[in-house]
């Protein structure tokens, strides 16, 4: 709260640092130069050819991109820091398909690879230490040298380093005029105002924030909530009550948790954090956001570790939900304790009661600078209160505080913050209503994709939106959804451009023209950078050509793009499954198995068999099992094998029951390894009576890592 309050006064801060830069006889001009911070005792006009509003990531790359392109260029940012989320501790990167970042967007990741192949980068820990961690590939990539996994403040010196070697000038802390700072003239932004007074104008304005501040502000349409699922013929929209799809909801515990204080007497009174509201029907639109939280980078390496603090104010009964949680025997506290370098995570939200704020941020797009601080003070003072909460109190089982109390905040990072994140992770603001709506239509390629300006690939994500009280009188999560986009999927270009009627110098590449479901898949932070060097690509070519942003011409964009190594189509064909006639012996598919738990069905791998295959969630809190049975044409001896698409996020121990006609055998197997080139890892050979039940068991009991499945195979063996 004490930063955003600080950035609501610039003039204030002004004075400050003009005293401090006098007394050290800093030429504030020379700042300019150096594009450093900058701020103005007195208003002064300034004009650039491209103006961008933010200090995100996207910002960055839209700037380097107009600076490339010859143009001139400032970035406007509300914020001290730049890089958004990206140096704002979300260092465990959400690639998706690495295949299709390319341009600027890659070259942020090879310049993190730069820092990191350095010794001396490795403080607290050495590279080989470290290892090759990451989302389902490599973290470190030595042949494409690039590193998808970093520190913050590593992330933060590569763009502080990157703009200044194009000696791009930021001017930092100032907040735009959202009342009256946007001049508009004949369709066109003009000029902006800045909270302390300074004006910049343009010929062409880029919207670079995740508020979509500008945007707004300038008079075109957006979007605040979810649309209801009839308005763009979606199947993942509105609200989504009865969908439990990843582990972040009460369904993960053995029974129900009673949302009362005294548990099961509704005259008591309701636990905080509890809505009394109803949640909505099925499908229906919504003004409720996903849950806001910051990414705080831990460590538990002693030498670096600040134990958490008590936050000012803090309540223990806030978190009186999450100890029935654990209570009822929930021990993933840990499990997105994602490693980042130099002992440190990336930690974020997982499971029923964690670090998102579900439901306290509901206001937080359209609100004041003034309420913004407020939300931003309160998911502060919980998610420090929920740390303290873990490692201190003792209503928590003792295994979960005592490892949590080995824990604590990176003495290293965001040490103007007291150590705690600067940028809360906005998840989704608002997104603009423009030349074209991107829905998940596209993203799962039912519908074509018009004038492609980059790809995604991501799994289409949303975190839950509320916490309620079911009619059965439990409390649940709603609006958690992970649906696979069976592959990258293109970017529309009018996603990033307003109507031309509203507005004709503007581009948007982060609150894009989409809906809900839909962004929850762009709004990836690789993503974010390609659509931001994207922006600048058609502002500058606007600037060219003398014409509105719509007018230029997708041909001359795409070559413009494709010059400069943005990925724009996946060449490599789409990958389809291994038909089951063409597959030998006796065959089960996994859409034909009798399933028990939380199972997700995926494509995104590169091999599969029939239609798809299944991959559990992860939450080993909730034992999920899939049974696999077969009719045999004759009793004998059989070859059991089992197909699942191997990769390094997999468990290395899952248990595999035989139920053969001898009894039950029990076989762990590593999915971590490849399989054979016939698709079917051999677990044995078995006697089975044709006449008994014939039938595989695959549990992720006990496991570590996804447990997938995909089909099973009986082949018979001479005797």
């Amino acid at each position: 709260m004490t930063y955003l309050m600080h950035i609501e006064n610039p003039c204030r801060a002004f004075i400050l640092r003009a005293t401090i830069l006098a007394c050290l006889g800093v030429c504030l001009d020379a700042c300019l130069v150096l594009a450093t911070d900058t701020l103005a005792a007195e208003p002064v006009h300034l004009q650039a050819d491209v103006v961008v509003y933010g200090g995100t990531a996207a910002a960055v790359t839209a700037a380097i991109e107009a600076k490339r392109l010859g143009k001139s260029v400032v970035i406007v940012s509300p914020d001290k820091h730049l890089g958004g989320l990206s140096s704002g501790g979300l260092g465990w990167t959400d690639t998706g398909n690495k295949q299709v970042i390319g341009g600027l967007s890659r070259e942020f990741y090879h310049r993190v690879w730069k820092h990191y192949d350095e010794k001396d980068a490795w403080s607290w820990q050495t590279r080989e230490s470290y290892g090759n961690q990451g989302q389902g590939n490599a973290a470190i990539d030595g042949a494409q040298r690039t590193m998808w996994i970093f520190e913050p403040h590593v992330a933060e010196a590569v763009f502080n380093e990157w703009v200044k070697e194009l000696q791009i000038t930021v001017y930092r802390e100032h907040p735009l005029d959202r009342a009256t700072g946007v001049k508009l003239a004949g369709g066109k932004i003009e000029s902006i105002r800045t909270l302390g007074g300074k004006t910049f104008a343009g010929k062409m304005f880029i919207d670079a924030t995740y508020e979509g501040d500008l945007m707004a502000a300038a008079g075109v349409n957006y979007h605040v909530g979810r649309e209801a699922n009839s308005q763009y013929d979606e199947q993942w929209n509105g609200v989504q009550v009865g969908v439990l799809h990843h582990g972040h909801h009460f369904g993960v515990l053995p029974h129900g948790i009673s949302p009362y204080v005294v548990p099961g007497d509704a005259s008591s009174g309701v636990l905080p954090r509890i809505s009394t509201n109803p949640p909505g029907e099925y499908g229906a639109a919504d003004d409720r956001v996903q849950a806001y939280c910051f990414r705080m980078c831990l460590t538990n390496h002693d030498a670096n570790r600040v134990p958490f603090p008590r936050p000012d104010g803090y309540d223990a009964k806030q978190y009186e939900l999450l100890r029935r949680v654990l209570d009822a025997g929930w021990r993933e506290g840990f499990r997105k304790f994602d490693p980042i370098p130099n002992l440190k995570t990336d930690t974020n939200n997982h499971g029923p009661f964690s670090t998102d704020n579900i439901g306290f941020n509901n206001d937080y797009p359209d609100a004041t600078y003034e309420r913004r601080a407020e939300i931003v003070a309160e998911h502060t003072q919980y998610q420090k209160g929920l740390m303290y909460f873990l490692a201190n109190d003792a209503g928590v089982p003792d295994d979960v505080r005592e490892s949590m109390s080995k824990w604590g905040l990176a003495k290293d990072e965001f040490v103007d913050n007291s150590n705690w994140p600067h940028q809360i992770y906005v998840r989704e603001a608002r997104r603009m209503v423009g030349s074209f709506v991107m829905t998940e239509n596209e993203l799962l390629k039912k519908r074509p994709t018009p004038d492609s300006i980059g790809m995604g690939s991501y799994t289409i994500d949303s975190h839950n939106v509320q916490r309620y009280i079911t009619p059965e009188g439990f409390v649940q999560n709603e609006g958690d959804i992970a649906v696979p986009t069976k592959g990258p999927y293109k970017i529309a270009l009018g996603s990033i451009l307003p109507k031309r009627e509203q507005i004709q110098n503007l581009v948007v590449p982060v609150c894009v023209s989409s809906t809900h479901i839909a962004f929850g898949s762009i709004r990836m932070e690789p993503v974010f950078m390609i659509l931001g060097e994207s922006a600048a690509a058609v502002a500058s070519l606007a600037i060219d050509r003398k014409s509105a942003v719509q007018d230029v011409p997708y041909e001359v964009l795409r070559e413009r793009l494709l010059s400069s190594g943005q990925v724009l189509e996946y060449e490599n064909p789409e990958p389809k499954g291994v038909s089951l006639d063409s597959l030998p012996g006796i065959v089960v598919d996994d859409v034909k198995a009798i399933r028990t738990g939380q199972w997700i069905s995926s494509t995104a791998s590169r091999h599969w068999i029939g239609e798809e295959y299944l991959h559990d969630d992860d939450n080993k809190t909730l034992v999920s099992t899939l049974i696999f049975e077969a009719k045999l044409p004759a009793s004998g001896l059989y070859q059991v094998g089992i197909a699942y698409p191997e990769n390094n996020n997999r468990s290395p121990d899952v248990p595999v029951t035989i139920q053969h006609g001898k009894g039950k055998e029990t076989v762990r197997i590593n999915q971590r390894k490849p399989i054979p080139s016939n698709h079917f890892l051999p677990l044995g050979t078995f006697y089975f009576d044709a006449e008994n039940p014939v039938a595989v068991i695959i549990s992720n009991e006990g496991t570590r890592g996804h447990v997938v499945a995909d089909a099973v195979q009986w082949l018979g063996v001479q005797e």
